[in-house]
């Protein structure tokens, strides 16, 4: 394999750690206010990372296109985030701080993150939540009207800001009213049912997009000074995920073919709280916020045959006996319980089921139960109340309300899905693919290797490591669109206030919508016997199979010589019906899956390379004797981003060496 001795410039400013941000920002240049009115930026995407930063580039004067393949920005999958924001604003008075923040973030992306990004983005954090209190985000508050705070997986304090379980459409909704402020004033050009299918390159420098009104089967020609990508993450190569069904990495994809360098593909996030598969015919997972371990107990049957009768429905999980429960988490993780990070609890699930103790007909379920959180909350509301000796139905009837005051919304979901009462049965939960950690490589200023083009939220690979903490994704994403990249964008953009209008007549444009216009036509002219889903559900059983939750070296060589076959067959025998001049869902499908097509089989090659087991990528070659992951640090300290060289196999790995200077780099421990 070609790798690169290239040593990749992250442009991280000298200076202490706690200095970095600081300073950089002290010595940038800036864009005057008369001149960023002849500055256009192109934004991709409207979740909480490409809203916040359409709103506050607008704000401060730049002309700003936006673009959503949603009927409304509002529709982003951001919306479906449930569990809450993380930021260090030590409200609870428990030990918080944004060095705390940092740490735990750098710790629980098991040492794989770019310390300089991680610290900049605990140190905005609390901005985050000023921010939004101002917009009107309805965050829950305590008894005395403070801001609430619950706690999340991978943390020993309560730094995670909510809004029942809606936390993402709360905070999307503020992002929403701030680019909408902006859309009134004529400052965002907004830009719905469009996707981008390419990016325009003039003289080394993004120049703008090619996109697709998804309504008329237009193809357009947009320009700009920069172009921003915030379309998020890539889970829905695995077909079955909790991401939207539309969720892509088109955009991201499109940017690495004309030279972005894609960062960590392996590392992809595995949910350990989703609600389990029921059987071949379903088209996506729903998860079930990662907040419910706080006051949820999650077990197994102890004995296999109890497993046995319970999924064969002769046993009620209500009629097992406390003796007979396996509280898996809270024996092999005491410290933390079961709010142990995300991967170490996935793992802890499948090697349950794995060894025959799963509940469902599938055996792929265990159970997250709410019972001693309903007794514990009637107790302590019956003393409140004054009730002297209540009985055990006053007891969960207290408790009842209490949960469902903070988690009301989740448990009605899941009833709705189960057709079971969770406040009276456990609830059954399975691991599920979710984020993606990797992604887009980006610097400091979050540009990418393309000048010009930048990429924040979850469609970069920069703060999350080879594991995200829960409720950092929103806290991520806002920090880039609010907080970073208005300013990082100023210090490239000052040298573009003499550019002028870009046009849209030059050759590169031309090109590019010719390559578009050759792609599509090919899609609806090719008379082949399979559907798009077709191969969407092939690629995501070789990736669930072989480059899911735990991986082999021979495994993932079979996955890439499997998907690279079903690339090659889709390409002949694919079969899109409709035309491309109008509204037509199965071509996007068709463009996204040809995407998913080439990254599935980078992704597999990231994961052969990295010969160690690191947060969401678990090497089966490479673990302790009791089963926890066994980094390399010696080898494999680096961030893995690949040069696009025409076929995946072929990819250019560039090394970025990660330098730990402010974190002890040590094996990481839950217990």
């Amino acid at each position: 394999m070609a790798k690169s001795s290239v040593k990749l410039d992250a442009k991280i400013p000298e200076g202490p750690i706690a200095n970095k941000w600081t300073s950089y920002k002290d010595h940038i240049d800036l864009v005057n206010p008369a001149n960023k009115r002849n500055i256009d930026v192109i934004v991709v995407g409207t979740g909480l990372a490409g809203g916040s930063a359409a709103a506050t580039l607008a704000e401060l004067g730049y002309n700003v296109k936006a673009f959503c393949y949603q009927d409304s920005p509002r529709r982003a999958h951001s919306i479906a985030a449930q569990g809450g924001i993380n930021a260090a604003k030590n409200y609870q008075g428990d030990g918080d701080s944004t060095y705390r923040l940092f740490y735990d973030t750098v710790k629980g992306g098991d040492y794989r993150s770019r310390e300089a990004n991680v610290y900049r983005l605990a140190e905005v954090s609390a901005n985050i939540i000023d921010q939004c209190v101002a917009q009107g985000v309805p965050f829950a508050r305590d008894y005395g009207g403070l801001l609430d705070n619950r706690s999340f997986g991978g943390v020993l304090v309560s730094r995670t800001f909510y809004a029942k379980g809606q936390t993402g459409q709360q905070l999307l909704l503020g992002a929403y009213s701030a680019m909408n402020r902006q859309i009134a004033r004529g400052k965002i050009e907004m830009y719905n049912r469009h996707e981008m299918l390419d990016i325009v390159i003039v003289d080394g420098k993004a120049r703008g997009i090619i996109a697709r009104n998804l309504v008329t089967g237009e193809i357009e020609r947009h320009s700009a000074h920069a172009v921003v990508i915030g379309s998020g993450g890539y889970g829905n190569v695995y077909f079955l995920s909790t991401n939207a069904m539309g969720s892509n990495v088109t955009a991201a994809w499109k940017i690495h073919k004309k030279g972005a360098y894609f960062a960590n593909p392996c590392f992809t996030q595995i949910h350990p709280t989703c609600i389990p598969r029921s059987g071949d015919y379903q088209s996506k997972l729903t998860l079930m916020s990662e907040s419910l371990r706080n006051d949820g107990r999650i077990w197994v049957p102890k004995k296999l045959e109890d497993a046995q009768a319970i999924r064969e429905g002769k046993l009620k999980p209500t009629q097992l006996s406390e003796e007979d429960r396996d509280y898996y988490l809270e024996r092999r993780y005491p410290a933390f319980g079961n709010l142990v990070p995300r991967d170490v609890a996935s793992r802890a699930a499948k090697e349950r089921c794995d060894a025959g103790f799963g509940v469902n007909k599938t055996g792929e379920a265990v159970y997250l139960d709410f019972k001693s959180a309903i007794e514990r909350y009637g107790k302590e509301q019956a003393k409140i109340h004054g009730i002297q000796d209540p009985s055990q139905e006053k007891i969960l009837e207290l408790g009842e309300e209490v949960v469902a005051n903070k988690y009301g919304n989740l448990f009605q979901m899941y009833e709705k899905i189960v057709d079971e009462n969770p406040y009276k049965t456990p609830m059954m939960i399975y691991p599920a693919t979710h984020y993606t950690m990797g992604g887009i490589w980006v610097d400091y200023n979050l540009m990418t290797t393309i000048p010009g083009c930048y990429a924040i939220g979850e469609a970069n690979f920069s703060d999350h490591g080879a594991n995200r903490l829960g409720a950092s994704a929103l806290m991520q994403g806002l920090a880039d669109g609010y907080f970073v990249l208005p300013y990082t964008i100023g210090d490239y953009l000052s040298s573009d206030i003499r550019t002028g209008k870009i046009s849209t007549d030059l050759p590169e444009f031309e090109e590019a919508e010719k390559s578009v216009r050759e792609q599509l036509s090919f899609f609806v002219n090719n008379k082949g016997s399979h559907s798009v889903d077709y191969y969407h559900k092939k690629l995501g059983k070789v990736m669930w199979d072989k480059v899911g939750m735990s991986r082999n070296a021979e495994g993932l060589k079979e996955a890439m010589a499997e998907i690279k076959a079903i690339r090659e067959d889709f390409w002949k025998n694919v079969s899109v019906p409709g035309g491309m001049d109008e509204m037509n869902p199965e071509l996007e499908k068709a463009s996204r899956v040809a995407d998913f097509l080439e990254l599935g089989e980078l992704f597999a090659k990231d994961a052969l390379e990295r010969n160690e087991s690191c947060g969401g990528h678990f090497r089966e070659e490479y673990q302790t004797e009791d089963g926890e992951a066994l980094r390399d640090d010696k080898n494999y300290a680096y961030v893995a981003a690949w040069e696009y060289k025409g076929e995946p196999s072929e990819a250019v790995l560039h090394k970025e060496d990660l330098e730990f200077k402010d974190i002890e780099l040590k094996t990481r421990s839950y217990k």
